[in-house]
């Protein structure tokens, strides 16, 4: 299992909690921060994950850790019925929401409050769920996964998202002072919360990729896992499936 790493090592809120106030710290500056720390990268990375949905031609998608709902809204794209967006962090979906509208998508998609290791939903309701950069935010990793494998359809797809560390020379030298020294620097000056990107750097580099994070969803209960290594190795894309 991976090593917890929170948000404020000096709160006494559990990692929950603390991602919550985190993210609705940073949620008005998030998604054009994010830009620029990726280069505008992470965009082309999404548009994969769409790909790898839509033909699938699912009718319920649900997006995890949806933050401001760019996923959500691009899944908007495959022609699905219904799209739900959940996060646990309020200040982020009243973003979210906000887009959501002004695209004229409130018909197709749902913002909703909620806890990934919890959710409201029904067994095996959603045709396709994914989760951007919002795996390694989880308290309960395999709980997490569990209740994601819960909710999925059989035979349904699950796509994450996340970051991942190069294993090359030297892009993984490159990779670990870019995460290290320059990212930080980033969210310090142009973000509100001194250590929220100084978390984010840091979970990136503790969290399990590859065929770690493959043998995990396999233990959960996932079939037909594959990782897709994207950018050199600094993302990877995960394709699962349910019995």
């Amino acid at each position: 299992m991976p090593k917890e790493i929170t948000p404020y090592k000096d709160s006494s809120l559990s990692k929950k909690e603390q991602v919550a106030q985190m993210f609705d710290t940073i949620s008005g500056n998030y998604d054009s921060l994010n830009r620029v720390i990726s280069f505008g990268i992470d965009v082309k990375w999404r548009k994969k994950v769409l790909k790898l949905v839509a033909e699938t031609n699912p009718k319920t998608i649900l997006d995890i850790a949806t933050g401001t709902g760019d996923l959500a809204i691009l899944m908007a794209q495959t022609k699905a019925e219904k799209i739900i967006g959940l996060d646990i962090s309020a200040g982020m979906l009243e973003i979210g929401t906000k887009k959501i509208q002004e695209k004229n998508l409130a018909k197709t998609i749902e913002m909703v409050l909620g806890d990934s290791e919890s959710m409201p939903f029904e067994d095996g309701y959603f045709d396709a769920i994914t989760v951007a950069f919002g795996v390694r935010n989880f308290e309960h990793l395999e709980k997490g996964l569990s209740e994601i494998l819960r909710v999925l359809k059989p035979g349904g797809i699950f796509v994450i998202l996340e970051t991942s560390v190069p294993d090359k020379t030297p892009y993984k030298q490159g990779y670990n002072f870019y995460t290290k020294n320059i990212l930080p620097l980033i969210g310090k000056i142009f973000s509100k919360d001194d250590v929220a990107y100084g978390y984010l750097s840091e979970s990136a580099a503790a969290f399990p990729y590859g065929e770690a994070l493959n043998n995990i969803l396999r233990k959960t209960g996932f079939i037909s896992v594959k990782a897709l290594p994207q950018t050199f190795g600094v993302a990877t894309i995960y394709t699962a499936s349910k019995k």
